[in-house]
């Protein structure tokens, strides 16, 4: 037997061989529609505050809106670059881009325009957010600073170093007084919004953090990493509460709206099923556990999706809780809907 078939007999074993991450199948979510429009990596996936549209963005420089009645796609919106995160504003009229150009655009929905854009970060935006009264956008980047931004006139408040490296996420508390911000240099930093000075290091994590999630009545920040935990801090005075492990790098989170349930996402293989998976491309036979559902108060783990190709890089729950939407790195968004059974 030559080395060559002996290396492809391994790969195939580790590649189609098992995913080494529990999966638990309760079906409280299950998977309703799956939206195939993008042409590359969708990287973010938000609802409309009233959760009647589901937007989408994109490494092909799109946002897709999709009305969640119909489920169909209503519009696109063509940016100029690569887009690597989208937040809504909280009156759900506008919506707001980070780029890989390093621009932050808003745009007015209804019309799918332009508005303004915001300039001033040295190389990749890779996550922003509207303060909780829509009057302020922070966002954060390759160049290791989270800025603050007047939303009406697009002029920059002020701007927040600290981090040593790319800032990957970054966070409104509900109340709209800190921001927390997510690192490759593996910290969550905390910021007083009034002053830009920071408040807290958080430094219990071992890798880079990739996304951050505050639960609804601000009480807890979740943070995901590499490091493949997730971990839960008490905001009141910033105290590990809770460390869920999983088997992959996680990158997204979300509440859900009553603050019960925790939605994650992230790799799909482990290490070398991704660097398997990047050479032979996507496997319909081959679906690894890409999102995992959690029980906030207990860590219980109450469900893992597996319907995705390849990573999933951001998960959101709809405002009623009813579902769930995913964005991948196999070019679909996928909307799940809570089932009819009583799952409280």
């Amino acid at each position: 037997m030559t080395a060559h078939v002996c290396l492809f007999i391994i790969a195939f074993v580790i590649f189609f061989g098992g995913s080494e991450s529990e999966i638990v199948e309760s079906d409280l979510y299950r998977l309703t529609r799956t939206f195939s429009s993008h042409t590359s990596h969708v990287w973010s996936v938000r609802f409309s505050p009233n959760g009647k549209y589901l937007f989408s963005g994109s490494v092909d420089s799109t946002v897709k809106i999709w009305n969640t009645e119909t489920e169909t796609l209503e519009r696109t919106l063509k940016q100029p670059a690569g887009i690597t995160y989208i937040a809504v504003s909280p009156d759900g009229k506008y919506i707001a881009t980070a780029a890989y150009d390093g621009i932050v655009r808003l745009s007015k929905i209804s019309e799918a325009v332009l508005v303004r854009e915001f300039t001033g970060h040295n190389g990749t935006v890779w996550s922003l957010d509207f303060s909780p009264d829509g009057k302020k956008i922070a966002s954060c980047g390759e160049d290791a600073t989270i800025k603050l931004w007047d939303v009406q006139s697009g002029r920059l408040i002020k701007t927040m170093s600290g981090h040593t490296r790319n800032v990957w996420d970054v966070k409104f508390s509900p109340d709209g007084t800190t921001i927390a911000s997510g690192s490759f240099d593996n910290t969550v930093k905390i910021w007083n919004v009034v002053d830009g000075k920071q408040t807290h290091d958080l430094r219990d994590h071992s890798e880079a953090i990739v996304a951050l999630a505050f639960s609804p009545n601000g009480k807890i920040l979740a943070s995901t990493s590499d490091d493949k935990t997730i971990k839960l801090w008490n905001t009141g005075n910033w105290s590990l509460m809770n460390t869920f492990e999983v088997s992959r790098h996680v990158q997204a989170a979300d509440f859900s709206p009553d603050g019960k349930r925790l939605i994650t996402g992230g790799r799909d293989q482990t290490t070398f099923g991704e660097f398997l998976q990047n050479f032979f491309g996507d496997s319909e036979t081959n679906k690894g556990v890409s999102m995992w559902l959690w029980d906030v108060s207990t860590g219980k783990l109450l469900q893992t999706f597996s319907e995705h190709t390849n990573d999933v890089n951001d998960v959101a729950f709809s405002p009623d809780g009813k579902w769930i939407a995913s964005g991948s790195s196999d070019r679909t968004v996928k909307l799940w809907r809570l089932s009819d059974t009583d799952h409280k």
